[in-house]
């Protein structure tokens, strides 16, 4: 049997990919976190939304020409490789990938638990063994399966946020109010606020990053992964533009800041339906976010094992589902000890750091590799200033995030 016919399986077209990175990116989080930039922007937060998108964009850039030049699994480990030619820089940045995609995993896991616990009255420990079991077993199944499923929750997580939209319709139809909050006057206070609130929008961004890690995959993967990167990027965006101008007319930014749900409000102050199906879907954004993170830590365990950076053996593929069984369940078991094990706030909040540091590595690398020659016949080609002020943006988000970790004062 050749390589063809024992490596992963090519089963990922645009549209599922698109999905899987939406699904990634549009997570829970953006439920509370549009209250906590109004927090800091005010009236103004959808322009917060709107400039954390385009400082996003240089990062997505580099990640879309270099997954055409290197479409592999372990994307961002592989890129530091050819970037710096330092094997174990690579090492460290595929760990590091690894790393956030455990943490991630088993701070949903017990998310889940806590949402589930409040449905049937079982032990968290239960719970939390119960979804991480079934997620794996998902992800063993097969891509095209798994991907899916995750782009069916994907698709009830968009659907949350078009509740809100709908709700908020009136708003979005009336330009002279989409307009007033998209006009931020030329003054320090209200543009220091937008900025302050861009800081924390840019975390709502997160994700589309994961895409590259099913490259081996994927269908015509040169132009199907740049292609699927930009889409996440621009349909999330339009999202939370979209959510956040409706946040703002709908209630304060005392009140958006102060609420635990505050999408949750706007729909139910809106429509005078109760919010239930919003915070059942937060439930399923939180499966779908775990499941999405086995994958795709899983794929760069694999990825790096075919590089021969890890022990071989964690390349192994299932004859029959052609997925990375070895490298899944030990991502799994892995994923499982840390949800078991207690608090994980103080570890999920330092992932954060994590994927800014290897956003700031991989953006270096790009323009290390483009200052050596021209890209390969076929692949897309950037401009060599947007890894550049990929790697700035990243790099001063990552001294703020540590600022903020440490708690000092600027």
């Amino acid at each position: 049997m050749n390589k063809q016919d024992t490596g992963l399986q090519r089963r990922l077209g645009l549209g599922l990919l698109t999905l899987y990175g939406l699904g990634t990116t549009v997570g829970a989080g953006i439920y509370v976190l549009v209250g906590k930039v109004a927090g800091r922007a005010g009236e103004f937060a959808p322009v917060s939304f709107l400039l954390a998108a385009a400082l996003a964009g240089f990062t997505a850039w580099s990640y879309a020409e270099l997954s055409s030049r290197f479409p592999k699994s372990a994307g961002e480990a592989v890129y530091v490789s050819q970037g710096f030619a330092q094997p174990a820089l690579a090492i460290i940045v595929g760990l590091l990938v690894i790393a956030t995609g455990v943490v991630s995993s088993a701070t949903l896991a017990q998310g889940f638990a806590g949402y589930f616990g409040q449905l049937v009255a079982v032990p968290g420990w239960l719970a939390s063994l119960g979804v991480v079991v079934v997620l794996v077993a998902v992800a063993c199944w097969g891509i095209g399966e798994s991907v899916v499923i995750a782009s069916l929750l994907t698709l009830v997580e968009v659907g949350g946020l078009f509740m809100v939209i709908w709700a908020g319709r009136e708003t979005l139809m009336d330009p002279g109010a989409v307009w007033t909050v998209l006009t931020p006057p030329l003054q320090a206070v209200p543009w220091a606020g937008v900025l302050g609130g861009s800081f924390l929008a840019f975390f709502a961004f997160i994700g589309f990053e994961d895409i590259v890690n099913v490259a081996e995959e994927v269908k015509d993967e040169r132009r199907t992964l740049p292609a699927a990167i930009g889409l996440t990027l621009a349909i999330t965006a339009v999202l939370y533009l979209a959510v956040a101008a409706v946040a703002v007319h709908a209630m304060t930014p005392a009140e958006l800041a102060a609420s635990p749900a505050p999408l949750v409000e706007i729909f139910e102050h809106r429509t005078g339906a109760p919010g239930t199906v919003l915070t059942l879907i937060g439930t399923f954004a939180v499966v779908n976010g775990a499941l999405i993170q086995i994958i795709m830590a899983a794929r760069v365990l694999y990825g790096m094992a075919s590089q021969g950076w890890v022990p071989k053996a964690l390349a192994a593929i299932h004859p029959r589902t052609r997925t990375p069984v070895v490298a899944t369940v030990l991502i799994g078991g892995v994923v499982l000890v840390f949800a078991l094990a207690g608090e994980l706030e103080v570890l999920a909040e330092t992932t954060t750091v994590f994927i800014l540091a290897v956003f700031a590595m991989v953006n270096g690398a790009l323009f290390q590799i483009k200052r050596r020659g021209p890209a390969p016949s076929g692949s897309l080609t950037v401009p060599l200033w947007a890894p550049a002020m990929g790697a700035v943006t990243s790099t001063v988000f990552l001294v703020l995030t540590l600022i903020d970790l440490l708690g000092v004062s600027l």
